[in-house]
């Protein structure tokens, strides 16, 4: 019966003063939205880089460090150590544990985005997020020697299409010199968005990228000497050397005796990686940033409770006579102190309601324009168990802080000196 009173009377108290405390909610509110939105992002960007790449077993490359090899065939940052002779693909092409392998090349650049050239089985078994396959969104996969198929976000900003034609340049740097101008590339089709580096790179034929170095020596195009659409036809343009290679195992319990396999090659020294055990170490250097973002979004709801306990505080001098009435019709003290408790209890899960339905509707409508122009996907998703923990501390924090306003009032209706009614 008391704590049905005090409910009622608790409500009935916010809605007399509903202008003011509207605007210290509305505060609440963004603070917590803020909260939930930056935990909510880290564990989708998280969940994002983490799936980078998946359904890949092992990365093979030329004997180097665990996260170069990683940085350099799935980001396109920085450049190989050494090649992989085309001999050793061949030989683990061969190897029948393995199910399929997709060879990749770099080491030259268009506009400033990477040019990554392999084959068609990275259509067929590349997979990022939770495990979902590669998509054309225009075109067809290349075929010819010289044609091209771009990223989404390669299409994008620079407004390219189908049909058009591409000159590359040499060498990986945003700004080049030497261009490959004796063999553009047509642009055969465009991918899908991913979210992913997938996005910004621009992708050939093996052949394609052997062709066009044709005649090239020290970085510098040898005259007569280069390659031509004409001259390409019919000749064999099989590479001496690759980057690395994304390998795919069918008995997953195989996958470290042949990463220890790999990394003990006689004929020439490998590092066969676990992508997932990369990408979680680079997650790990990296999470210290946005552990300190999400520790200075907590002080801006702290903040913002600090400000409803001064608003209570304002409003506890215009309360007096409101405390008199409720001691004289036989309130207890600690009744009347636990409407502060109550209110702010109110206060904060309404705020938390109001976060978790602005969040929902933010997401449902920034997520493709997020993914469109930052290769960031963000899905609507139901709440995990640190995002519930962080709602949840709102209103447990709201109740620690009332007892300020509330002790205050408890003692200040027991000078009343009215009798305890409500207490037999």
């Amino acid at each position: 019966m008391k704590t049905r009173l005090a409910v009622s009377l608790a409500l009935a108290s916010l809605w007399h003063r509903k202008k003011i405390l509207a605007l210290v909610c509305l505060t609440l509110t963004l603070s917590v939205s803020l909260l939930l939105g930056i935990q909510y992002l880290r564990t989708e960007v998280k969940q994002s880089f983490t799936s980078t790449i998946s359904g890949t077993d092992l990365i093979v490359g030329a004997r180097s460090g665990q996260l170069n090899l990683l940085l350099y065939t799935v980001f396109h940052i920085g450049d190989a150590t050494n090649n992989v002779r085309w001999s050793t693909f061949q030989s683990l092409k061969n190897d029948s544990r393995l199910n399929w392998l997709i060879p990749i090349s770099l080491g030259d650049s268009y506009r400033g985005y990477r040019v990554v050239a392999t084959d068609e089985n990275f259509l067929k078994h590349f997979r990022y997020g939770r495990d979902l396959p590669l998509a054309l969104a225009e075109g067809n996969w290349f075929a010819g020697v010289f044609e091209v198929v771009l990223g989404a976000g390669v299409a994008r900003e620079l407004g390219h299409q189908t049909g058009e034609e591409l000159v590359m340049s040499h060498g990986g740097g945003r700004t080049s010199f030497s261009n490959h101008e004796d063999t553009p590339f047509t642009v055969a089709g465009i991918l899908e968005p991913t979210g992913t580096p997938v996005d910004q790179a621009v992708y050939i034929g093996l052949d394609g990228m052997e062709a066009m170095h044709v005649g090239w020596e020290s970085g510098v195009a040898l005259p007569g000497r280069t390659m031509t659409l004409e001259k390409a036809q019919g000749r064999d343009f099989t590479p001496e050397a690759i980057t690395a290679a994304f390998v795919g195992i069918d008995r997953k319990i195989l996958t470290f005796r042949l990463q220890r396999e790999i990394n003990q090659f006689a004929a020439e020294p490998l590092t066969a990686i676990l992508p997932g055990v990369a990408l979680s170490e680079l997650w790990r250097l990296m999470g210290q940033f946005e552990r300190a973002l999400l520790g200075i979004t907590g002080f801006v709801v702290i903040t913002s409770l600090i400000g409803l306990i001064a608003v209570l505080l304002t409003l506890q001098a215009q309360r007096a006579q409101e405390i008199a009435v409720l001691r004289a019709t036989g309130a207890s003290p600690a009744l009347i102190a636990s409407l502060y408790i109550l209110e702010c209890i109110s206060l904060a899960l309404l705020a938390c309601l109001l976060a978790v339905v602005i969040g929902a509707a933010g997401i449902l409508l920034a997520s493709p324009w997020l993914l469109t122009n930052y290769g960031l996907q963000v899905t609507l998703r139901p709440l995990t168990a640190p995002e519930w923990g962080l709602l949840a501390s709102v209103p447990v924090a709201a109740a620690l802080v009332s007892l300020i306003p509330a002790l205050s009032t408890w003692h200040q209706s027991r000078r009343l000196g009215f009798g305890e009614v409500a207490d037999q």
